[in-house]
């Protein structure tokens, strides 16, 4: 308290504070921890000057554009924990894309059969339908949108369930009966503070 009765705050050890934007961060390797080196839970996540989260923290009540860009970003990273937003902002574009791809298909169904009608000897005639080879490319948008996101999306759903302090092998019930269940029962869970411990800082 200074001589005119006024508070005076001292700054948090291991925090910085960038003067242009006014915002705090936590150094990432002094995050969590104590002054044994033992796990804090519960402390905040760090930001940058732009209040964004590293790659290696969780972003909670992130935007839908910014948790797909997120996605992309953390490509393979099966360590950290992923947000309830992050997750489901995803599972919904996701969605979306799956969704705009059978539409594709669907017009190009429509678009590329053709129609033709032969007769029989008893004067019966048939219909029957041939469809262009272009019907192949939604099937293959349909293909390469599925390896492309494979990876990221199974390592975003081990972050999830890191989020709610489950081991991410925990995905692997979905492979046994009413697992899958289990595991979107997990999904929906709210953050845990000890789910820190499967965050690497180290790794930016």
């Amino acid at each position: 308290m200074s001589n005119d009765g006024t508070p005076q705050w001292s700054q948090p050890q291991g925090q910085g504070q960038d003067q242009s934007q006014g915002q705090s961060w936590q150094q990432p390797g002094q995050y969590a921890q104590q002054a044994g080196g033992s796990p804090q839970y519960g402390a905040p996540a760090p930001s940058g000057p732009g209040g964004e989260p590293p790659l290696w923290a969780p972003w909670y009540r992130i935007s839908f554009p910014k948790a797909v860009g997120r996605f992309f970003k953390k490509y393979a990273r099966f360590d950290g924990r992923a947000s309830r937003s992050e997750y489901w902002w995803w599972v919904l574009a996701n969605g979306i894309v799956f969704v705009v791809l059978y539409a594709v298909l669907f017009a190009f169904i429509v678009a590329t059969g053709d129609t033709t009608t032969t007769s029989s000897a008893t004067g019966v005639q048939a219909s029957t339908n041939s469809t262009s080879p272009l019907i192949a490319i939604p099937g293959v948008l349909f293909i390469l949108w599925g390896l492309a996101t494979l990876i990221p999306g199974l390592a975003l759903s081990w972050r999830r369930l890191h989020d709610a302090n489950f081991a991410g092998p925990f995905w692997f019930l979905v492979f046994v009966p009413v697992g899958g269940i289990v595991v979107f029962v997990m999904t929906l869970l709210e953050s845990k503070p000890e789910g820190q411990r499967f965050d690497q800082p180290e790794r930016g």
